[in-house]
């Protein structure tokens, strides 16, 4: 897991590992908005992934646990990158593949530095005034929880399918991929409904 994006937390006491949950999850919403909307060229997009490095620096994040979290993102964003080229040029594609990683190790950055119990806790805080006009607080905030912890777990579990192929010797196949990947899926799926149920949360 300590190489599936997502799915690792640092434990620290640096500057950004001190700042409140609820602090460092804005600031990666507006940093996400603002370099989508606001960066139109490829020097600011580089700019960016430079801000996003600094606090990797800040944070004390070993070389192989960042490389982890940004690497298995880099085929997606190469296939993205070269069909933008092909359609827009090769400076508009550098400029969205940068914005993209960036984006991606901002958010690696919250979930190394943050627990999810913090984040949960921090995102019920922020919603808490709403619950009076019948916003679902705790639901959302569990929500937001299970979709950061289920990533990772989804990744690996297409890891552990397509290493098991690997040893086996067997070829690559869609539907010999895909089945496993599913029945996996679906069986992780039902266990999870089954314990929210069981703790109602279905209530």
């Amino acid at each position: 897991m300590r190489h599936i994006p997502l799915g690792v937390h640092l434990p620290g006491d640096t500057a950004i590992h001190r700042l409140p949950a609820g602090v460092k999850f804005l600031a990666l919403l507006a940093f996400i908005l603002t370099s989508t909307f606001l960066v139109t060229g490829t020097p600011v997009a580089a700019a960016w992934c430079a801000v996003v490095l600094a606090g990797y620096v800040v944070a004390r994040v070993p070389v192989r646990v960042a490389l982890g979290q940004v690497l298995p993102v880099v085929p997606v964003l190469a296939v993205l990158g070269a069909f933008q080229w092909w359609q827009r040029g090769w400076e508009f594609a550098l400029t969205t593949v940068l914005v993209l990683l960036a984006s991606v190790a901002a958010a690696a950055l919250l979930t190394l530095t943050t627990t999810i119990a913090e984040l949960m806790a921090a995102i019920e805080r922020g919603l808490s005034p709403f619950a009076r006009f019948g916003l679902p607080v705790e639901t959302i905030s569990l929500a937001v929880s299970l979709t950061l912890r289920l990533i990772p777990l989804q990744l690996a579990t297409v890891h552990e399918v397509l290493a098991a192929r690997k040893a086996r010797g067997a070829g690559f196949s869609i539907a010999a991929f895909g089945t496993p990947v599913l029945v996996r899926s679906i069986r992780r799926a039902r266990l999870l409904a089954e314990a929210l149920i069981a703790r109602g949360a279905a209530d």
